[in-house]
């Protein structure tokens, strides 16, 4: 019971102070509202099933990593974060519960292009019942991307720009737009080593059918990479900021 009045706590609290602020609420909506006229005034002609996946999975990785960069930085420089590991709750409670606001964040993110596409096309062939465990499990691995970046970072300025070092190169190595398969054979591999790869290649088969992964294999390297991005994340915690 304890527990769970804590993470409660501690999620409503980073709602509060961070996630319901005007500028977060409109930017949650603008970002990927404008990527997404941006891919169809850029190809008009082209389905908008086809550019879902990578818009619903690129909007997750914006939203979740700037989220956490902007909360974690402020409650360091705000002695905030301190006070949270001197609660007598445990460390691993105390980071989902970080994170849960902003896998929320995310989820409420990526549904955002989904919301605009209803409004043009026929969405009753989309595979809801994968697109919600998918959406859930990207955004899970890509706040602990932004926990672990946060981790090591002082002000906000130096997470976002160590975040962009990561965020934009995967929105060309994971296939959210280009193929995997188009990419040059010595990046491929890289490509695989990323979580979101993954979980695009897994909205593209719920959406278009379109996918090069056995869903069964995607979703456990996003299992792998969320348990291990977890455990990198909280031995960072505890040994840069307790020990």
């Amino acid at each position: 019971m304890r527990n769970s009045i804590a993470f409660w706590n501690i999620l409503k609290k980073d709602i509060k102070n961070y996630y319901l602020k005007p500028p977060n609420i409109s930017w949650g909506i603008i970002f990927p509202l404008s990527w997404t006229l941006m891919q169809l005034i850029r190809s008009p002609g082209e389905n908008i099933l086809e550019l879902l996946p990578g818009l619903m999975a690129m909007s997750i990785l914006f939203g979740t990593t700037s989220m956490l960069a902007v909360t974690i930085t402020f409650e360091r420089s705000g002695r905030s974060f301190e006070r949270l590991l001197l609660a007598p709750i445990s460390l691993n409670l105390m980071v989902l519960a970080k994170i849960a606001g902003t896998v929320l964040f995310g989820i409420f993110n990526a549904f955002v292009p989904v919301i605009f596409a209803g409004f043009f096309i026929d969405l009753r062939g989309v595979n809801f019942g994968i697109i919600f465990p998918a959406v859930f499990m990207i955004a899970i691995s890509s706040a602990l991307m932004g926990l672990l970046i946060a981790v090591s970072a002082e002000q906000v300025f130096e997470a976002q720009t160590l975040s962009n070092f990561f965020r934009f190169p995967m929105l060309f190595l994971c296939g959210l737009f280009l193929p995997v398969a188009d990419l040059p054979v010595f990046l491929r591999p890289l490509s695989y080593c990323l979580p979101l790869t993954y979980g695009a290649d897994i909205l593209k088969g719920a959406i278009t059918g379109g996918s090069s992964i056995s869903p069964v294999l995607s979703f456990g390297m996003l299992m792998f990479f969320t348990i291990t991005l977890f455990l990198f994340s909280r031995h960072n915690i505890n040994r840069k900021w307790i020990l």
